[in-house]
């Protein structure tokens, strides 16, 4: 007699641990960026079908986001810490010492996914783009806040502006990822970060 042979449904996901999958791919846009980064290349990485990921993730799109936000609370959860520092000075020190250790860790990819995640992108690109660039003015509003918080409390000079310290931190932390990408050890960039508070108001 003739065995019949039972097919596994079309399209189920196999198991797979979602968070480890998207730590996977977190890695794979923060070192390819997100048009360099193929679907073959992603699903590789999280060692799952593109069905699978599409039915966990959504789309490409999707994906980098949610990688996105993982970065945000993982390896960049610096800045979210900096702002709870005591003084105005301490915020921007602590900010640039993390963007510095951020980049330069042993074991990750060099550089920041906020900087180098699109910054060659074609049109297909534009939406992690421009993800990119509203996720990098969140952070100058993250510091601006502190730092009119600091200038209501005198902990900063009348001459200073919130605003400007903001995207002067920003601009200074996204040059050390640039250049922590391009193999900038962390020893000249912490000296760059201390150079930079050079410029602090006292």
């Amino acid at each position: 007699m003739e065995k019949t042979r039972v097919k596994a449904p079309l399209g189920r996901p196999r198991g797979f641990d979602a968070e480890e999958a998207l730590e996977r791919a977190m890695r794979v846009f923060w070192e390819k960026g997100y048009e360099g980064a193929g679907l073959s290349d992603l699903t590789e990485a999280m060692g799952i079908t593109r069905t699978s990921m599409y039915a966990a993730f959504g789309n490409k799109e999707a994906l980098f986001r949610k990688a996105l936000e993982r970065y945000t609370r993982g390896p960049a959860s610096y800045a979210a810490r900096a702002v709870g520092e005591t003084t105005a000075r301490e915020v921007a020190e602590a900010f640039l010492a993390g963007a510095v250790g951020a980049t330069t860790s042993p074991g990750r990819p060099a550089g920041c996914l906020g900087v180098q995640g699109a910054l060659a992108t074609g049109e297909p690109g534009r939406p992690a783009r421009e993800a990119l660039a509203a996720w990098r003015e969140d952070g100058v509003t993250l510091l601006r806040d502190r730092f009119r918080q600091a200038a209501g409390a005198g902990d900063l000079p009348p001459t200073a502006d919130p605003g400007t310290l903001a995207r002067y931190l920003m601009t200074v932390a996204n040059g050390i990822a640039v250049q922590a990408a391009g193999g900038a050890g962390r020893e000249a960039l912490e000296e760059v970060a201390r150079l930079a508070m050079g410029a602090w108001p006292s």
